[in-house]
């Protein structure tokens, strides 16, 4: 789930409601502007603020295609002499696919997450984005408590993969 709040203090109400419902800390994560002071609430990780995921998951696609054909490129036109085999390939595979995910994910920590984008404004005016890892069958219960302490607040619920329920 995730949802705007409007200052700290009703954030940290909120949170404190759902730890004493059973969500741990950990699976709560908080974002605000600069100014904003995040004291006491679930700091969003660079996980959560960053492609930093993504970046990893392109690096090593790139990185292990890279490598691969600079492999196949080596036992094709084998230098001085030697004789390579489909180890080479591998090799050349998994060293390009590490390589890409580092320079990926270095590259990627500082562009923030596409999905924050649309709260963008609201974070910008000082209000909190707070995203919260609940159960499934227990959205509905969460979202009541939620409103009880903000009535207006519009809650979203990121689309969960199935392989994942």
């Amino acid at each position: 789930m995730y949802f705007m709040l409007p200052d700290a203090e009703i954030c940290s109400r909120v949170v404190t409601e759902m730890v004493a419902m059973g969500i741990s800390r950990r699976h709560m994560h908080a974002i605000a502007n600069m100014e904003q002071s995040l004291e006491g609430l679930p700091k969003a990780s660079m996980l959560q603020k960053s492609e930093i995921v993504h970046g990893i998951e392109t690096g090593l696609g790139v990185g292990g295609i890279a490598g691969l054909l600079g492999g196949l490129l080596t036992i094709t036109f084998p230098p001085a002499g030697l004789a390579l085999g489909g180890a080479a390939v591998a090799a050349t595979a998994l060293a390009g696919a590490g390589f890409g995910a580092l320079v990926s994910a270095l590259v990627a920590t500082d562009i923030p997450n596409h999905h924050l984008q649309a709260f963008e404004e609201g974070i910008d005016q000082g209000q909190i984005l707070l995203l919260v890892d609940v159960p499934h069958r227990q959205i509905g219960l969460f979202i009541e408590v939620i409103k009880a302490h903000y009535p207006s607040v519009d809650v979203g619920i990121a689309e969960v993969p199935t392989k994942a329920r």
